[in-house]
């Protein structure tokens, strides 16, 4: 097929320290899901007309949300990342690969036992939730004490040639990762300490926003290997696709020079990484559109749970992107917008993990159930998200439950009706997801 049909070639993964690393990696991130699934459920029954006034899950719902936003974002993005550094990378370094991981993992048990403690008021900011509890913030610095770790790990295994576009993607991906975790230290270290959520809605606001371009990143690489291993690959060469990757992390640049310019937690901080996300993220457009095309490459093949992964990830993305340009006021389009774009994420990770699975030398992901369950997630987050659209345009807040929603319209009990079922739909879609995974990876254990 040539030069362009080489172009994003299937990394081949090193037997040995990568594997095992990958696969460790991989099991925290499922295990993550699985305790992120089960709080979703009380989230969504917590904001569902009707189900809200039986069950008084008000209470509970502020601290629920805090560990599943963490769990499904922080631990779960982040370990599949390192599924990804893990895999692309050499064999070099296991000791620190292995005490990364081990720190990630006890950090994550940490986090998930903190809410039962005492004194662990919930704070709802942005990117980081937290408990305002000495455990869980112990937990924070474990786990991210771990991923810097990992993270120099992937500057130092993964280093790329650009004849090796996805590895380049995974590497510029722990630059993003690298220079997040420099912003979080940055905004602890100058930012005044004060009482409130304000004051961690300030600390994450420059390395959570840094975050999203890791997460972009490795979304176009998962997008792109998955279209290789379907005999789709990118049309253009390699050293096209790596120029493309450089291009989509330019922005990435901008993150130094805004600590260097203004001081952290300052309104002009604030604005400049605000207008970060508004200018930079059109970067990753030709990296879109390539993806689109290996996308549309593909629709005359059979049916693969990869495949499917592919499709409902790009559409909740572009979706997402879409709703971004749409936000007015502080109302659930917020969150309409964010779940759009996550998910997108989690979609194209999940359809890498399919692929990996018998990379790693796990079973192969079979059957009817594989094929659907992206389907059904990416349906069930659709209507989620699309209910919360809907909802934020008749003016229903943010971050709130039960009663304190105030849904005194038709169309806002609407909105938020297709939010529960939807967000239960998802539910069910996420539980698929990790029972498909759970039984390739049993059928390597029964061997």
């Amino acid at each position: 097929m040539g030069d362009a049909s080489a172009a994003v070639g299937v990394p081949v993964i090193v037997a040995g320290t990568p594997t095992r690393l990958a696969r460790a990696w991989l099991w925290l991130g499922v295990m993550a899901l699985i305790g992120s699934g089960v709080l979703a459920v009380l989230l969504v029954l917590s904001r569902t007309p009707g189900i809200q006034d039986v069950f008084p899950l008000k209470d509970l719902f502020r601290a629920a949300l805090v560990v599943h936003v963490d769990l499904s974002v922080a631990v779960w993005f982040m370990a599949f990342a390192a599924v990804i550094w893990s895999a692309v990378g050499n064999a070099g370094l296991a000791w620190l690969g292995w005490s990364g991981f081990g720190l990630a993992a006890l950090g994550t048990a940490v986090m998930g036992v903190s809410p039962f403690f005492p004194d662990a008021e919930p704070l709802l900011n942005n990117y980081i939730p937290v408990l305002q509890q000495p455990l869980f913030f112990a937990s924070i610095w474990i786990f991210g004490a771990g991923l810097g770790l990992t993270v120099l790990r992937a500057l130092l295994t993964t280093w790329p040639r650009l004849a090796e576009p996805l590895r380049l993607g995974a590497f510029l991906g722990a630059v993003a990762a690298f220079l997040s975790l420099a912003a979080f230290l940055a905004s602890w270290w100058q930012v005044p300490r004060i009482e409130g959520m304000i004051y961690y809605e300030v600390l994450f606001w420059g390395g959570g926003h840094a975050l999203q371009f890791q997460h972009a990143l490795l979304m176009v690489v998962a997008w792109l290997w998955i279209a290789a291993q379907l005999g789709r690959p990118a049309p253009t060469s390699a050293r096209a696709v790596s120029v493309l990757f450089v291009i989509g992390a330019l922005p990435l640049l901008a993150v130094p020079a805004i600590y260097l310019l203004v001081p952290a937690g300052s309104l002009p901080h604030m604005e400049l990484f605000a207008k970060l996300m508004l200018w930079g993220h059109p970067y990753m457009g030709p990296l879109i559109l390539l993806a689109t095309l290996s996308l549309w490459g593909s629709r005359t093949l059979g049916p693969d749970p990869a495949r499917s992964a592919f499709v409902a990830s790009f559409v909740l993305f572009a979706l997402g992107g879409v709703l971004g340009y749409l936000i007015e006021g502080v109302n659930v389009v917020i969150p309409a917008h964010y779940h759009g774009s996550t998910v997108g994420v989690t979609l194209a990770f999940m359809g890498l993990a399919y692929v990996l699975l018998p990379a790693l030398g796990f079973g192969r992901p079979e059957g009817r159930m594989a094929i659907w369950q992206p389907y059904v997630y990416g349906a069930g987050q659709l209507i989620h998200v699309l209910g919360l659209a809907w909802s934020g345009g008749y003016g229903v807040q943010r971050k709130v439950a039960g009663a304190d929603q105030m849904l005194t319209t038709l169309p806002q009990k609407i909105g938020m009706g297709m939010m529960g079922i939807g967000g239960l739909i998802a539910v069910v879609g996420g539980l698929l997801f990790v029972v498909v995974c759970l039984r390739a990876m049993a059928r390597r254990a029964a061997q």
